[in-house]
């Protein structure tokens, strides 16, 4: 018979709450989905105004419906902001104690591995326009797809999109790996090459800050 030292239970229950909170993330990402057809039912985003022209309440769309699918959203985002931030956290001092005892990253259970530490990273902007024919356009960008990371540029680093103008303006002509988050949190990998076309800019594509659009 043998028994678990300290830090190996330890390190177990560290993972198993990781885990527990990846699935509680998963459950809001499921619900934004969902809510993210209510408002495309509609023909609808989150910062469309809801009256017209004329300043009444557009007759086009259920209003209860998008207000209260959109009020949720913001919730949900910053719910799953700060469980991000919590997994973030919990992976440092998983991977401290792993280091601490011995343990190689490699050993650690299958659930642990880099590609689900690259996944608590945060989107840092939105796609909200795609030119056809353009560089994005050919690189498989879609709009609505939430920017995980681009080149180097992530949530831990990323200040300003100026961040990401400028290593676009850098890779001219050469491959930018980008990764995007797509249909409720399926993560692609997409190689973006910048270059001149037949529109204006090197890409082809319009992007907001996720900050800018759960403060609006």
């Amino acid at each position: 018979m043998s028994f678990s030292t300290g830090s190996e239970a330890s390190g177990e229950v560290s993972r198993v709450r990781i885990l527990e909170l990846m699935t509680s993330r998963g459950i809001i990402d499921e619900e934004i989905a969902a809510l993210g057809g209510i408002l495309a039912s509609n023909q609808i985003g989150m910062t469309e105004p809801l009256t017209d022209a004329d300043g009444y309440p557009r007759n086009d769309i259920d209003i209860y419906q998008v207000r209260h699918a959109r009020h949720r959203i913001i919730c949900l985002q910053n719910d799953r902001k700060n469980l991000t931030k919590e997994i973030e956290r919990r992976l440092v001092l998983l991977h401290e104690e792993s280091k601490e005892s011995g343990m190689r990253l490699e050993d650690m259970d299958t659930e642990m591995t880099q590609r689900d530490y690259q996944f608590t990273l945060s989107p840092i902007a939105r796609v909200n326009l795609v030119s056809e024919g353009s560089p994005a356009f050919q690189a498989g960008v879609r709009v609505d797809d939430e920017i995980v990371a681009v080149g180097s540029i992530n949530s831990r680093n990323f200040t300003t999109l100026t961040d990401i103008g400028n290593l676009v303006l850098q890779s001219k002509g050469t491959v930018v790996n980008i990764v995007v988050r797509r249909n409720g949190g399926q993560e692609v990998k997409l190689a973006l090459i910048p270059g001149p076309w037949a529109g204006k800019g090197l890409i082809g594509c319009n992007i907001l800050r996720m900050e800018d659009l759960i403060d609006r």
